[in-house]
């Protein structure tokens, strides 16, 4: 005899499947997928968010940060929000906070100005608080950055890979992201259409881009190096023209000239930052000195040296094992760059992915908000490595949901995200 109610179970799980599958496999435009997947993504996220913050609250259990007025909404802005926060509402400091000893304090000017300056537009236009501010603009910004992405790897490969790509950005280990106050969605949208529009060749549209990404969130170098990568691969393409090499291509001077000049105004946006801080504190390495009071809590008081950030880390909490530790990650990371897959997806994403990475071990000191920082090689994850079959997309799709679910609770009870 069957079990009517394990049939039922089978046919209701099937029809989950199917519903899923049609979702990620529908042929839509490229505004339906990602928008759909965003959606989808958001369900899930705030269904997490909201029960680690109800638990808590019916429990009294205190979190990792301090709120006044405690609810759901101050509760998504914690953290480094509370930064943004003061930047909307007061600016920044003109002097930088300092210690007994007269060491510089973690202080506002860690963060960069055009998430706070939106949040403090749209506050003067509803009226509404930062804490609604925030979340409307990461949340749109969120969504904004999951369209751009899927367009940027349907430009580079299919809409098979384009579709995974965005659904394991967007329900990720830290796909809550997109939808707390941090600039974290804002930069990725900003990015993600530079990169798409250096592939498409609009080189003015990637230094506008460029120039808001670097006022957003540091790391905008690197679309500087992927501008510089694009530039050599179109030279030597051309070069291949001028020998009458089947399948080469023109690269007129007025084109070159433009990605030069691309290039040149990425880099000097993403290095303008320290000079403002510097000129408005009046005190020198003024971003520098702010950045590196982070540092305190996790290796003391340190010099900054350029390469040096994770060897320091895992030297101080691991010693000699941390080292070897470092050196295989890094050769890791070096192996997985230079897969055929990876590569596969253009000069443009793979360069500016091995930049990124690189820019990341030179200054970053790895800890809890690593995953985070992560986020702009979210391309990345168009490759065969995550998408060659069904059942490992499937896989890795099932892991990042689990994997941000323990996210939550890791990050808002026992460190920051």
């Amino acid at each position: 005899m069957t079990d009517p109610a394990g049939t039922t179970r089978a046919s209701r799980r099937a029809r989950l499947r199917r519903t899923v599958t049609a979702v990620l496999e529908a042929r839509s435009s490229g505004w339906t997928t990602p928008l759909l997947l965003w959606l989808a993504s958001r369900v899930v996220s705030t269904v997490l968010l909201g029960t680690v913050y109800w638990l808590a609250t019916a429990n009294g259990w205190p979190f990792a940060s301090y709120r006044r007025d405690p609810s759901f909404a101050t509760f998504s802005g914690s953290w480094d929000a509370s930064f943004y926060r003061t930047i909307t509402e007061h600016g920044y400091p003109r002097e930088l906070p300092t210690d007994d000893e007269g060491h510089v304090v973690p202080n506002p000017w860690a963060f960069l100005p055009l998430f706070p300056g939106v949040v403090r537009v749209l506050m003067a236009l509803t009226g509404s608080s930062f804490w609604t501010a925030g979340l409307v603009v990461a949340t749109l910004c969120g969504a904004g950055a999951c369209v751009v992405l899927f367009r940027l790897v349907l430009a580079v490969a299919d809409a098979r890979r384009a579709r995974w790509a965005t659904a394991f950005f967007a329900f990720g280990a830290t796909g809550f992201l997109l939808q707390v106050s941090y600039a974290e969605g804002m930069f990725l949208l900003l990015l993600f259409g530079g990169l798409l529009a250096l592939v498409r060749r609009r080189y003015p549209i990637v230094a506008l881009l460029g120039v808001l990404a670097a006022f957003t969130r540091p790391g905008v170098l690197a679309l500087a190096v992927a501008l510089a990568v694009h530039l050599v691969v179109r030279w030597v393409a051309a070069r291949r023209a001028a020998g009458g090499r089947p399948g080469a291509e023109a690269f007129p001077w007025r084109e070159r000239a433009a990605v030069v000049v691309a290039g040149l105004v990425v880099a000097a946006a993403g290095l303008a930052w320290p000079v403002v801080a510097t000129a408005v504190t009046g005190r020198p390495d003024a971003y520098l000195d702010t950045e590196l009071s982070w540092w305190v809590g996790f290796v003391g008081r340190q010099h900054f040296a350029p390469l040096t950030p994770w060897f320091l880390m895992a030297g101080t909490w691991l010693g000699p094992a941390g080292i070897v530790l470092v050196v295989l990650v890094l050769a890791g990371a070096a192996w997985f760059l230079r897969r055929r897959d990876v590569r596969a997806l253009g000069p443009e994403v793979s360069g500016f992915a091995v930049a990124y990475v690189a820019y990341l071990v030179a200054v970053f000191l790895p800890q809890q908000s690593l995953p985070r920082l992560l986020m702009p090689v979210a391309p990345l994850l168009a490759a065969d490595t995550f998408t060659a079959t069904r059942r490992r997309a499937t896989g890795w799709l099932v892991a990042g949901v689990c994997l941000q679910a323990v996210a939550v609770v890791l990050l808002w009870f026992l460190g920051f995200p």
